[in-house]
């Protein structure tokens, strides 16, 4: 039986070795001869290889590639100025068939499958270099030739472009089936569950995205700010804080917010970091000029109660503390509870980022002065809404603060003192509506720890241990002989949205999983092996 799909496999990728070589040395002279006979692509580990296999044997072969330089770039230096505009371009190479196998059958399902892959990864429009022994049959399917003739007087090639519309309309003229087949291919592709692990944006719920769309409305109008009123409430209830209000922006907006309110204590303060997000309050603070020391460890290890009391007993002059309850990095999960209570003991104030905790953990800040989350990550709504929660008085400060961070004056203006966007509101009170606090926490943490039993029985490293880690983060280090942007680039191929390209990352030759949205256990619980397959294979 023949079998159409993406290379996946060790032995596909030495038939594709084979056959590259069958063809584009021993047919096309194109490359010198080799004695094991085979012929390894100079961009091989970034081609996508489309198959046709029979039997553990090669049959046939596309290659897709969306990396720039393209191989008709070196051909062609001047190539974007013979392509239509504002197009996401891939190159289609390395198109060989068998010449026992030369037939429709298996060209046309090669065709079908490569523009199922490519429908998959956005591309709208495809260069290739067109052997000119097969102009026509490029013609036919709606290929354009432009530029002039490139390659050797011994293997020479016709640059050409195929766009999204003229292939619809090549399928069109070959009959109302292929059309059928092109629209159940679109299908296909819309339907296809990718499982998304981000540290966000998350995997959403339907009923959030369909709050997302609608017409804009007022957010004056009595009905917004009805509602608006109850999300407050919603937050409170599942933070125990005092105060909250809303801003339209990330969380570094929200951060920046919190850290201005420690800029009104005129005093000494203290930063913890050990990870990537506790720099960055480092430089939340630096921003705004503040005096403090700084408590740092190794990333991956974590600051101690114990190290935050004993700083404070030897300098009385800190009068705030400044940390991440999470740290997303490294996946390290602070003592909130505990540093929170030795600082309230202390007189000290205590500002939190808990954007990667709140409502994956356990959760409580009535011993907290000022802590920030957003709406896109364990909520589950689109991104651009964040959160300052505090438990203490706060006024308008026109003196001292920019008029967009003053949290006062979001409170003395029942929170909407300027427009915000009705649509990702109404997304977020969708995702707050489902939330069942309590269990959404215990459902993250079962399933967490069946999810680090089974990395650990495929013998995948863990960089923060149990007893340290929330539930929702899996930072996961390689040595140096496995690329982490190798593993997350397959991984993505595969269908699992994973973090590795955050610069920290890559620096690191890290990868991270992460459990904020909707879970989708079964499809999950395979990444493991999954991950495995592609250490053995890298």
């Amino acid at each position: 039986m023949l079998v159409f799909k993406v290379a996946t496999e060790p032995w596909e990728f030495d038939e594709i070795h084979k056959l590259n070589y069958k063809t584009f040395v021993e047919e096309i002279p194109q490359h010198s001869e080799q004695p094991d006979k085979r012929l390894i692509d100079k961009f091989h580990r970034e081609n996508n290889y489309i198959i046709c296999t029979r039997d553990k044997t090669l049959i046939g072969m596309i290659t897709v590639r969306g990396k720039r330089p393209f191989s008709l770039d070196q051909k062609l230096p001047n190539l974007d100025d013979y392509i239509p505009k504002g197009r996401k371009v891939c190159e289609i190479r390395l198109l060989a068939v068998k010449p026992e196998a030369r037939n429709g059958v298996i060209f046309k399902n090669l065709m079908q499958k490569t523009a199922e892959y490519c429908l998959g990864q956005g591309y709208d429009l495809a260069v290739i270099s067109g052997t000119l022994r097969q102009l026509k049959l490029y013609k036919h399917i709606g290929f354009i030739p432009f530029g002039p003739i490139v390659g050797t007087k011994e293997a020479p090639y016709q640059p050409m472009y195929l766009t999204l519309e003229a292939f619809r309309d090549t399928l069109s003229r070959f009959g109302n089936e292929a059309k059928v087949l092109f629209e159940d291919m679109a299908g296909k592709i819309e339907q296809k569950r990718t499982v998304t692990l981000l540290p966000g944006p998350v995997e959403m719920h339907k009923s959030v995205m369909d709050a997302l769309v609608g017409l804009p409305i007022s957010t004056r109008a009595q009905g917004f700010v009805a509602s608006f009123e109850r999300v407050k409430i919603k937050l409170l209830e599942i933070s125990k804080a005092k105060g909250v209000e809303i801003f339209l922006g990330s969380g570094t907006l929200a951060n920046d917010v919190m850290v201005g309110q420690l800029s009104l204590l005129d005093s000494k303060g203290l930063v913890l970091s050990d990870g990537e997000f506790g720099e960055r309050l480092i430089d939340h603070a630096e921003r705004w000029r503040l005096d403090f020391d700084v408590i740092k460890r190794e990333w991956g290890q974590r600051i101690e109660k114990e190290e935050v009391e004993k700083k404070l007993d030897e300098n009385k002059n800190i009068k705030w503390v400044l940390f991440a309850h999470c740290e997303t990095s490294t996946g390290v999960l602070h003592d909130l509870y505990g540093i929170s209570l030795a600082c309230k003991k202390r007189g000290v104030r205590v500002a939190v980022d808990c954007i990667s905790s709140f409502a994956t953990v356990p959760f409580d800040l009535k011993n907290v002065d000022y802590a920030t989350s957003l709406s896109g990550k364990a909520i589950g709504a689109y991104p651009g809404l964040s959160f300052v929660f505090y438990n203490c008085e706060v006024s308008s400060q026109p003196k001292r603060l920019p008029r967009y961070l003053d949290l006062g004056r979001y409170a003395e203006k029942h929170g909407i003192p300027y427009t915000t966007s009705s649509n990702l509101f109404s997304a977020l009170a969708a995702a707050l509506s489902r939330i069942d606090f309590n269990t959404k926490v215990q459902e993250i943490a079962d399933f967490s720890a069946l999810l680090r039993e089974e990395l650990e029985r495929h013998k995948i490293k863990i960089l923060a241990p149990p007893e340290i880690s929330t539930p929702a983060v899996f930072t996961i280090p390689f040595p140096k002989n496995i690329s982490s942007k190798n593993v997350g680039d397959e991984l993505a191929r595969r269908g699992y949205l994973i973090s590795y390209m955050s610069e920290y990352l890559l620096s690191r030759n890290w990868i991270q999983i992460c459990l904020f949205g909707e879970l989708l256990k079964e499809e999950t619980l395979k990444l493991p092996e999954i991950i495995s397959d592609i250490i053995k294979n890298n």
